[in-house]
């Protein structure tokens, strides 16, 4: 009302009233829309042959066909009601109803749209989505709680997987590879909260991280010598950071021929080597039994005879036995960790092995940090949106109770320009590495001033030819 008030002070009585009536009618129409919309969806479930069902539940029947059958149903609404749906909503109210009875209801739209890396649902009638690192509100809306729920359940019927009060939040991986997370009141105050991270169809290479700004041609130069030596790898970063994505790009570097096995809470590794082993962990049914944690598959992992183990992200008592397998005979295993730098991660590592129930001397622990780990990528998310790699730092030894460590490789950031976007580059430290030994052995070779200290401005060559 003040809002109107003030307006009716600058402008005039009429704006006001106009002002008014229109947020009415448009919120009238909407409400109209939605009942048409759920008159329907409801005719088609109860007059539909079982032969159109089957047409619709067949995945290969055509995009063309399935809307012909649904708009049959409009056009016997518009006979009972001519006025029901105007001729120019149909195709919206056609493409509307296919979303709910076949996909993700009205977030099927942003599902589909490559642009959009993360959808964030929060209740009814807020959804947010990340697109080239940016947050947007968009105008999507669910009808109501149950509507939401239900599209809950569309996700997580197929899954085998359940959601309710007394289980009120799952992790869980849809047919398309997206990560989903759902929680439910009491947990979520705002009601059901749905969170879809989308992952690429066509798996991310190198040169396109080099194109989006992630890192530059030497550092990737760099990572690949690493993987082919059997460098242990660790990739830290924060929620959102790109550490997978950053996973995934670096695995492509491992050599055909060895036998790999990828371990992860919801699968999302697009490994392209021929001789790839996938676990995924599994929660506790309804009993509360059935439990498979990721510490079980890395154990189960050891007598695979695997080349390389990659742990899709350490997260507890799990990190000391990737340790121990990385000190082993494992040498070139690759997994990632939740942390804000390099040496907050060794910090992680060290909690999280105090979390394996183990009682170990602090000493003994960074002593098993240090003989496994011997690289730290850290990724971080940058203010403007974009992801980038802002330290490449070795990890080298002990001294005293102290694990020390160099970096090798840093992002140098100067500013942002007119448009908030990020200035800097990427720059080699100078330093060399202790483990340049390993490359040798594995017949990695680097030119003599490779580690220089210089802007970074080096190119990559994707198929190794400078090695």
């Amino acid at each position: 009302m003040s809002l109107l008030t003030r307006l009716g002070r600058k402008d005039g009585t009429n704006v006001q009233v106009i002002i008014f009536e229109s947020a009415q009618a448009e919120e009238e129409t909407d409400k109209s829309y939605q009942t048409v919309k759920t008159r329907v969806h409801n005719r088609i479930v109860q007059e539909m042959d079982p032969g159109e069902q089957a047409k619709l539940a067949n995945v290969h029947t055509s995009p063309q066909e399935i809307e012909r059958i649904i708009e049959k149903y409009c056009q016997r609404v518009a006979a009972d009601d001519p006025t029901a749906i105007p001729r120019g909503e149909w195709p919206k109210l056609v493409k509307d109803i296919r979303d709910e009875m076949l996909g993700l209801g009205p977030i099927e739209s942003l599902r589909k749209d490559g642009s959009i890396t993360e959808i964030m649902v929060n209740g009814p009638y807020q959804v947010f989505v990340e697109r080239m690192g940016k947050l947007e509100l968009t105008d999507v809306k669910f009808r109501d709680e149950q509507h939401l729920m239900n599209i809950v359940e569309r996700i997580l019927t197929p899954l085998g997987r359940r959601i309710d009060e007394s289980s009120p939040l799952v992790d869980a991986r849809l047919k398309d590879g997206s990560r989903v997370n759902i929680i439910i009141k009491p947990l979520s105050l705002v009601g059901p909260a749905l969170t879809i991270r989308k992952f690429a169809q066509k798996p991310l290479t190198v040169q396109n991280l080099i194109s989006f700004g992630t890192l530059d041609g030497k550092m990737a130069e760099f990572l690949r010598a690493c993987v082919k030596a059997r460098i242990n790898v660790l990739v830290s970063g924060g929620t959102g950071s790109g550490k997978t994505t950053t996973l995934n790009v670096i695995s492509s570097f491992i050599p055909e021929g060895e036998r790999i096995v990828t371990i992860e809470d919801a699968a999302e590794l697009q490994l392209q080597q021929t001789h790839v082993v996938r676990l995924e962990s599994r929660p506790a049914n309804i009993e509360g039994k059935g439990q498979i944690t990721i510490r079980d598959l890395v154990k189960n992992a050891l007598r695979m005879r695997p080349d390389r183990i990659i742990v899709g992200e350490v997260r507890g008592g799990e990190a000391l036995d990737m340790l121990q397998a990385m000190n082993t005979g494992h040498d070139g295993s690759l997994t990632t960790a939740h942390a804000n730098s390099p040496r907050d991660a060794l910090a992680r590592l060290e909690t999280m092995v105090l979390m394996s129930g183990f009682e170990l001397p602090v000493r003994a622990i960074r002593e098993q940090i240090a003989s496994a780990i011997d690289l730290i990528i850290q990724q971080s998310r940058i203010r403007d949106g974009s992801r980038k790699i802002t330290y490449i730092t070795e990890v080298q030894h002990m001294e005293g109770n102290t694990i020390t460590t160099q970096d090798l490789f840093n992002y140098v950031q100067t500013g942002f320009d007119e448009n908030g976007k990020s200035i800097g580059h990427f720059a080699s430290t100078g330093l060399k590495p202790s483990f340049l030994d390993k490359f040798a052995l594995a017949g990695v070779e680097l030119p003599m001033d490779f580690f220089e200290g210089d802007d970074g401005s080096a190119t990559f060559h994707p198929d190794g030819s400078d090695f």
